[in-house]
């Protein structure tokens, strides 16, 4: 017997969940580190299930019923079909599970459930449209570093670059490269170092200095624009009618709004809800279609 909804965002940055009875009261909330599919099958759902345990911890349950759970789950990494496989098939005793891009349950989210487009910028990025119809869209997700245009992790590798090019005397250094340097340790051996043990997640780390000084800086301010404009293209891909409404989602995205061209940011609505709450709807609606 189902007792427990659950629902989960996790991606290169962080997990966050949200635990509700059956009927979608909600009980508790709860956080923890990376859940992202390509830092391992095993520690994504360790991940995971530490975040469920300390959300049931809230309500007074130390152990997690987890036969009496249903969990939902909007994860980076699901468009690798390997990953998400084997996700599903390590699933460690929840009673039902639906697994989905994160992608997909910040739409749902968004939009609650109806026919809208977000375009999601975090650690990566993606967009993702749901039809009149119901038909689901989607543009980009193609991962770091061959696509997450816009993306916190795109933003830090193009500040990495503008960061070598200034120890080589290639390029002029103001306060955003000199930041970004002593962040990476303060030399070029230091950035080597950095460099040889960075991770998408580790780039999105440095989005903050190109955020910083983008009002400043001529590099920082060209990265944001260029920024604006990819989350532009992805909008524009998603619903080329422009009938959909739009919701910028994502820890970069509110940050975005500034960068977007003025056409962009005219269609623009806000969410009504977070992945976390669009995974939560995502579970509700697969348990309503098994029984019915």
């Amino acid at each position: 017997m189902i007792d427990y909804l659950i629902g989960v965002d996790g991606g290169g940055t962080g997990t966050r969940v949200r635990l509700a009875r059956l009927d979608g009261t909600a009980l508790a909330q709860a956080s923890g580190g990376p859940s992202a599919l390509a830092r391992g099958i095993d520690n994504a759902w360790a991940t995971v299930d530490g975040a469920v345990q300390h959300a049931f911890s809230q309500i007074g349950i130390t152990a997690v019923p987890r036969a009496n759970c249903a969990i939902g789950l909007g994860l980076a990494g699901v468009h690798n079909k390997t990953w998400k496989a084997a996700f599903i098939a390590a699933n460690p005793g929840y009673a039902a599970i639906a697994l989905d891009t994160d992608g997909f349950t910040t739409l749902m989210g968004a939009h609650a459930g109806r026919p809208g487009a977000i375009v999601a910028i975090g650690t990566g990025s993606v967009g993702e449209a749901m039809l009149a119809d119901g038909a689901k869209v989607e543009v980009g997700g193609w991962g770091f570093p061959a696509g997450d245009e816009a993306s916190g992790a795109w933003m830090g590798l193009r500040a990495l670059n503008h960061v070598e090019h200034v120890l080589d005397g290639r390029a002029e250094g103001r306060a955003f490269a000199r930041e970004v340097i002593d962040f990476c340790g303060g030399s070029r051996d230091a950035l080597q170092v950095w460099l040889g043990n960075a991770n998408q997640t580790t780039y999105a780390s440095l989005a903050r200095f190109v955020v910083t000084h983008g009002e400043s800086d001529p590099v920082a301010r060209a990265i944001l624009e260029q920024a604006g404009q990819e989350a532009a293209a992805i909008a524009d891909a998603l619903d080329p009618t422009h009938t959909l409404p739009l919701a910028l989602c994502g820890g970069l995205g509110e940050v975005l709004r500034a960068w977007l061209p003025a056409q962009t940011l005219a269609r623009c609505v806000p969410a009504q809800g977070d992945s976390a709450a669009g995974a939560l709807r995502m579970i509700a609606r697969e348990l309503k279609r098994t029984q019915q």
